[in-house]
């Protein structure tokens, strides 16, 4: 199975991407592992949170083509403890599935069309994290995840 992490915007934050390279480096010792980073241009004028949406969506409806499953980072989706998320990665493994590409969107969510393509839709909480944060605390999931699958001591149960 290969993985790609797709995510809008640019991470700035010099403590997010040093974490991020770290576990998207671990990762590719259990699977193919893209991350790929959206730059979408800005609207000049202050576009509405609506507008801003659809732009993004445009370039989120490229990356995804050829996915066999699209899983959407969002707070509407369903939670998973870590043993839970690395059985869900398990099933789609088992399933065959080729291509699963998770997504987290920008600062305003996502287009409805984006909604639509998608398979699943993940919540890391019930809490709100910044759409930077939210790239590496999910690659660390993603990574325990594997460990967990592998009988690796990473996690503690």
């Amino acid at each position: 199975m290969n993985i790609r992490l797709i995510v809008v915007g640019k991470t700035n934050m010099a403590f997010v991407q040093e974490g991020l390279s770290q576990y998207l480096s671990r990762l590719k010792h259990y699977v193919p592992m893209t991350y790929d980073e959206i730059a979408v241009p800005h609207d000049r004028k202050g576009g509405t949170p609506a507008a801003t949406r659809e732009r993004e969506a445009e370039y989120i409806l490229k990356r995804i083509e050829g996915a066999d499953r699209t899983v959407l980072l969002d707070e509407h989706g369903r939670e998973y403890s870590s043993v839970g998320f690395s059985e869900y990665l398990q099933k789609q493994m088992n399933a065959g599935i080729r291509n699963l590409a998770f997504v987290v969107g920008g600062a305003y969510g996502f287009a409805p069309e984006v909604y639509a393509a998608a398979t699943d839709k993940l919540s890391l909480s019930q809490m709100t994290f910044n759409h930077q944060m939210v790239r590496l605390f999910f690659a660390e999931q993603l990574y325990r995840a594997f460990t967990i699958i592998n009988h690796e001591p990473y996690h503690n149960e």
